[in-house]
């Protein structure tokens, strides 16, 4: 048994190298996938050297060949991490998912939009919404299209309102104002192609309540109500909102 100073351990049986890592370099000369790594391959090529069969010495061709492998390995190592990296930062501005399991084995899929990359120290890291990830932790990244669809103002609810003209009575639904850059702070209703005057609607967190008094004018009948929010996309909701008004005298002779 022959122990040098790298931390490796050889055992040479008739000129042929048997290799091991020691406990000191276990873990740190292989990489994450526990393949051979740069060093450890250069430093089996010297061991290997050293403790050859003075017999049968190995010739020059063999050791030409192993660094030619060698060499060969290092580029394509090296053109996998630059690939990587090239494709890491398109990834600025896009939506993605991570996934990300725990010491306790739990695993969770934050998502988000990726601020910036960080190259440091030979990581690929990404930021998103404060918090940086591993580039081997995304799960999937999406089009734009769907980081808009899950962002933009939306209603989830159905409302068919009966409107009774008789008993006239306050109309309240839920909406979502949606979030980041596509978040809305207000909303206008439209019914008949005419929009409601504003003293008429009353928004408190996510209820938006249309007085009574807004239908006053309206003949009997089925109106389809458009929800306007006043985001950057004026993302407008045509199909929750009916409300069917009866006992109206309103354009009676």
């Amino acid at each position: 048994m022959t122990t040098n100073s790298t931390g490796l351990v050889a055992d040479v049986t008739n000129g042929v190298l048997n290799y091991a890592a020691s406990p000191e370099t276990t873990g740190t000369d292989k990489t994450k996938n526990n393949e051979l790594g740069k060093e450890a391959f250069l430093q089996l090529l010297v061991c290997q050297m050293q403790n050859q069969d003075p017999l049968e010495p190995s010739t020059d061709t063999e050791y030409v060949s192993q660094l030619a492998q060698f060499s060969q390995l290092e580029q394509l190592q090296n053109l996998s991490s630059e690939s990587e990296k090239a494709q890491a930062l398109t990834l600025v501005g896009k939506y993605a998912i991570f996934e990300i399991t725990d010491s306790n084995g739990k695993t969770t899929y934050p998502e988000g939009v990726i601020d910036f990359v960080n190259m440091a120290g030979g990581n690929i890291q990404l930021s998103v919404n404060g918090t940086v990830y591993d580039y081997k932790d995304i799960y999937t990244v999406v089009n734009d299209s769907y980081y808009i669809e899950q962002n933009i103002p939306r209603v989830d609810t159905e409302y068919d309102f009966k409107y009774n003209a008789k008993v006239p009575e306050d109309l309240t639904f839920e909406v979502d104002y949606g979030k980041n850059e596509y978040k809305a702070s207000d909303v206008a209703v439209v019914i008949g192609g005419q929009p409601i005057d504003s003293s008429y609607l009353t928004q408190r967190d996510s209820k938006v309540t249309i007085s009574k008094e807004a239908f006053a004018d309206l003949p009997n009948g089925e109106y389809n109500a458009s929800i306007v929010f006043n985001n950057s996309l004026y993302t407008t909701v045509n199909d929750k909102l009916t409300i069917t008004v009866y006992n109206s005298t309103a354009g009676e002779a």
